[in-house]
């Protein structure tokens, strides 16, 4: 009985235990189905958020473009309001004339009068036009429903406004050089260009004294050698006499001129460099200096680096990889990523600054250098307090300000030339001789007085003619290239199919890895190719008929102004004074020339106007030939200042996203920089181009991100030891998560060429193999770079 009771309760145990057993079986099972729920909950939510981001993405351009629409309607009524103002001034200064010149009332009246009808009859224009715009961007904006569509307009829509702004800001900038305003308001486009503006009228002001004293040494010596051709008048049939009259005194001049003006000295800028960097790090050994390396060609910042104590110690299965790390020897490629980046940013941060000091119109200061310095040693040490697991040791600073430099010391000492040929009065007067000499033999002939400023205008107006020629073909140019130009007048995936032609074209393996790690400063390298190619080859077929046909639009504009200041100063019976300010005024917003630039000379005896304006009509054509004659491919690139079409270009076409797949490099295409959602880019690349290996091997990698996240296979993100599914990039977190990429088995043959073609060149560049895993696959050597050409026009 005992044992049978015995067996019962066993059995009832065991009965309890499978009870027990299903029972948490079905627990599991809920568990689990409210898990699956919960993530069909969450997955549904996402669509959802997509969806209504997708929404809040369309009614985001749509109040951009209801935005463009209401900025030109402020512009319009800044306008009127800015016209009403100009109405307002004009009626009080001919108030105060009424009351100072009672006599003039009359013609006073028919002026006004006159005045106000080019008012309103500007005013009607400016509306009509205004409506066409508005007209024309409606029905564009109306017609494109599209989002990609809608970017493409909105593009075309920049374009034309930055057109615009660049003839603003270009007669804004004459204005101001010419003084004839002081300050600039936030009316019209001038609200955008304040910034700059400021910047210009700072410029002006830091160079007026070298330009006050230039222009000192210059109408001192029309005077001078106007006292000497008097002096010599009774011996004007004695040439040989009066050339060495006039050279000797010319020697003197110039001597005294040596001896009152400091001279404007060559620079160095590398020593002004290591002088500063000397001073912040008196420690760094002198070796340095010799050994320091160019940060751009730096594959691995390993030994610039040394990871915060905290970084990787909290985990111990990761504790023998993190103590290398801490020692320096290995590290992860995001960290490697993130440095490149800040490298990237802070190089052309500096360029920007480089181009707003300058110094081609104001010269070189080392202040320019402790400027870039400061700038650089601020974006490092904000980088360091960021969420990232390193700080810098000090070679990285140097080796960076010493790269920066060292690119730009070219640049920087190319515009501080242009600054001493343009301002060291030595230089300057020297290259005006032949000028003096003409003008000191008119008066020696006793020329009148209205012949003589004849002569002197025209030759002052020849540097400013030159300088405006330069600028307005410069943004011609730009328009044409654009259009005529066939890597250049599409969007960026354009330019960048022909990039990579011709990549293919030069099989030059140095310019593939700027591209592949470098990718922006290879795409304005190739653009500042193209232009300079495109101006080359089209000079005297294009280019040199655009000088042309400006000089004579220039020339008609001066003939124009000085039949109108003429006429303004018979109506008005006014003096030369009145002539100058009327004529100089008139022609402000196209050159950089005023009445400053005749301060010192005495012209107050020319009373014939007619005859003057006669004068300059029979001279200007002979300074006009004069300057075309000098056009040429080589002073072109020269003379160009802010308006260069590459740069221009470069802005149009470069303002967009620039980060690079983690896994492969290939740029993200969105056109708009710091876009809203993921990156993508239409086709990926082979990973091993960029060093990629497979997980615990020195063989590179062959796979494409696309055909990866459509396998089961795994990778360890930044150098980890935890393993991620590709299909899962995402959980990797940090720029993974960033990109989206599809799984994809179509591939771009393009890519595999270029593996084949330069399989040594890369082994040799990542010191890995396309060995064991990364063996190249025979099918790809079978494509010709014929076939890598094609693909391009095929699938991009």
């Amino acid at each position: 009985m005992e044992e049978e009771r015995q067996n019962q309760d066993k059995e009832r145990k065991r009965r309890e235990e499978e009870f027990n057993e299903r029972e948490d079986e079905m627990k599991r099972e809920r568990e689990e189905w409210k898990i699956q729920k919960q993530e069909e909950n969450k997955r549904r939510e996402e669509e959802n958020e997509k969806r209504r981001e997708k929404d809040k993405e369309i009614q985001r351009l749509q109040s951009e473009m209801e935005g463009i629409i209401r900025e030109k309607e402020r512009t319009e009524r800044e306008k009127r309001e800015q016209l009403e103002d100009l109405e307002k001034r004009l009626k009080e200064e001919r108030n105060m004339r009424e009351d100072q010149q009672k006599t003039l009332e009359d013609k006073l009246k028919v002026l006004e009068e006159q005045h106000e009808d080019e008012l309103k009859r500007r005013r009607v224009e400016g509306r009509e036009e205004y409506e066409r715009e508005k007209e024309k961007m409606m029905m564009k904006i109306c017609s494109q429903t599209d989002r990609s569509l809608q970017v493409t307009a909105y593009r075309k829509l920049e374009t034309e406004y930055r057109k615009a702004m660049m003839e603003t800001e270009n007669k804004l900038y004459n204005i101001i050089e010419n003084e004839a305003i002081h300050e600039v308001e936030e009316t019209d486009l001038y609200r955008e260009l304040k910034t700059t503006s400021e910047e210009i009228l700072q410029q002006r002001d830091l160079k007026k004294n070298i330009d006050d004293q230039r222009k000192h040494h210059e109408n001192t010596l029309y005077e001078k050698s106007k006292e000497l051709a008097l002096k010599l008048k009774d011996k004007t049939n004695d040439e040989k006499l009066m050339k060495k009259e006039f050279d000797l005194f010319w020697e003197q001049r110039v001597n005294m001129i040596i001896r009152v003006t400091p001279a404007i000295r060559d620079i160095n800028i590398m020593r002004d460099v290591k002088e500063i960097l000397s001073d912040v790090y008196d420690s760094v050994p002198v070796d340095h200096w010799r050994e320091s390396r160019d940060i751009f060609t730096v594959q691995c910042y390993s030994h610039y680096v040394q990871f915060k104590k905290s970084s990787e110690l909290t985990r111990p299965a990761s504790l023998s990889r993190a103590l290398k790390k801490m020692f320096g020897l290995i590290l992860p490629k995001e960290d490697g990523a993130q440095i490149r980046s800040l490298v990237t940013d802070v190089v052309q941060q500096t360029d920007t600054m480089i181009q707003s000091f300058n110094i081609s119109m104001i010269g070189y200061n080392i202040s320019c250098i402790q400027q870039l310095i400061d700038y650089i040693k601020t974006r490092v040490r904000e980088h360091e307090e960021g969420p990232v697991r390193y700080v810098f040791k000090s070679e990285f600073f140097i080796d960076l300000v010493l790269s920066i430099c060292e690119r730009s010391n070219k640049t920087i000492t190319d515009q501080h030339r242009l600054f001493r040929e343009a301002n060291d009065p030595v230089i300057y007067v020297e290259k005006k001789r032949q000028e003096y000499y003409s003008i000191f033999l008119k008066y020696c002939h006793g020329a009148t007085s209205a012949v003589v400023f004849d002569e002197i205008i025209c030759q002052k107006l020849k540097e400013p003619i030159e300088q405006s020629v330069y600028k307005k073909t410069a943004r011609d140019l730009t328009d044409e290239v654009r259009s005529n130009c066939e890597s250049l007048n599409g969007n960026r995936s354009n330019l960048e199919k022909h990039i990579l032609k011709t990549l293919a074209e030069q099989e030059d393996f140095d310019k593939y890895m700027n591209y592949i790690h470098h990718p922006r400063d290879h795409f304005k390298s190739f653009i500042r190719d193209e232009v300079s190619r495109f101006i080359t080859d089209q000079f005297s077929v294009s280019v040199l008929p655009k000088m042309k046909e400006n000089i004579e639009l220039l020339q008609q504009k001066i003939m124009k102004a000085a039949h109108e200041s003429t006429q303004h100063v018979q109506v008005n019976r006014g003096d030369v004074g009145l002539w100058l300010k009327s004529f100089t005024q008139q022609i402000s917003d196209e050159l950089i020339f005023s009445e400053k630039d005749l301060t010192g000379i005495k012209h107050d005896d020319v009373d014939d106007f007619n005859l003057l304006e006669d004068l300059i009509r029979k001279e200007l054509p002979a300074i006009m030939f004069d300057s075309g004659s000098r056009f040429n491919t080589n002073t072109f690139d020269e003379k160009l200042d802010q308006f260069r079409p590459d740069e221009i270009l470069i802005d149009h076409l470069c303002q967009c996203c620039w980060v690079q797949c983690p896994f492969c490099k290939a740029v993200c295409t969105n056109t708009i920089e710091n876009h809203d959602g993921d990156h993508s880019v239409a086709f990926h690349r082979v990973t091993g181009i960029n060093g990629h290996l497979y997980s615990g091997t020195t063989n590179l990698s062959v796979s494409i991100c696309t055909s990866e996240v459509a396998s089961n296979g795994s990778f360890c993100p930044n150098d980890s030891d935890d393993k991620v599914l590709y299909r899962d990039y995402r959980r990797a977190g940090g720029v993974y998560a960033e990109w989206s990429i599809s799984p994809d088995l179509s591939e771009l043959p393009y890519w595999k060429w270029f593996v084949c073609r330069f399989q040594k060149d890369l082994e040799k560049h990542y010191n890995k193999t396309f060995e064991g895993s990364g063996e190249i696959p025979d099918e790809w050597k079978n494509y010709s770079k014929q076939d890598a050409i094609e693909s391009l026009d095929k699938y991009l």
